[in-house]
């Protein structure tokens, strides 16, 4: 059976407490928040040199999100300069958008997008690791456009995936 890790922490709460902290009391605070200060990528689990990226599953009505939390997580690989390609692949990540909703917050001002995506690191020999992260966006509603208001909330989705795959690979890749 995989091992399973806790859901993360609100990418928005978090963002929040860094920039009211700043940058010196946010670095010394950080060191009980799962942050590191080596270098990102290094000592990949199981050995691992390169990694593949299958476009995700979608379990939600809403279409396209499965290439949106695709093309972060890629993203996130090529950073890291781990992505690789085909079949040339030491391990790859699996994932699958879970839910997503979007809700108006208790203030009335603005809504948030609530996004859950489980990931699972696949190696040849090795039992597969798994983490389910969650997080939420804030985003204004616009001013009574609904155009406006769904190009708000695309944006918000899309800060809120490259954050859920950032925590998401770099949790998976110390669960070692």
């Amino acid at each position: 059976m995989p091992r399973m890790l806790l859901p993360f922490r609100s990418a928005s709460r978090r963002l929040r407490l860094a920039v009211l902290l700043g940058g010196g009391t946010c670095l010394a605070l950080s060191s009980g928040c799962g942050y590191r200060l080596t270098p990102r990528g290094e000592g990949l689990p199981g050995g691992a040199k390169t990694v593949c990226a299958p476009i995700f599953t979608n379990e939600t009505p809403e279409p396209a999100l499965e290439t949106l939390f695709t093309r972060y997580l890629r993203q996130e690989l090529t950073r890291v300069g781990k992505l690789g390609a085909g079949t040339s692949c030491d391990a790859k990540v699996e994932g699958t958008v879970l839910q997503v909703w979007s809700s108006p917050t208790i203030v009335g001002r603005f809504f948030r997008v609530h996004a859950q995506v489980r990931l699972r690191w696949v190696k040849e020999g090795q039992q597969p690791q798994e983490t389910v992260v969650f997080g939420t966006e804030d985003y204004l509603p616009g001013s009574g456009d609904v155009l406006e208001a769904e190009a708000n909330r695309q944006a918000a989705m899309d800060r809120l995936a490259a954050v859920l795959m950032r925590d998401g690979f770099d949790r998976l890749a110390n669960a070692w």
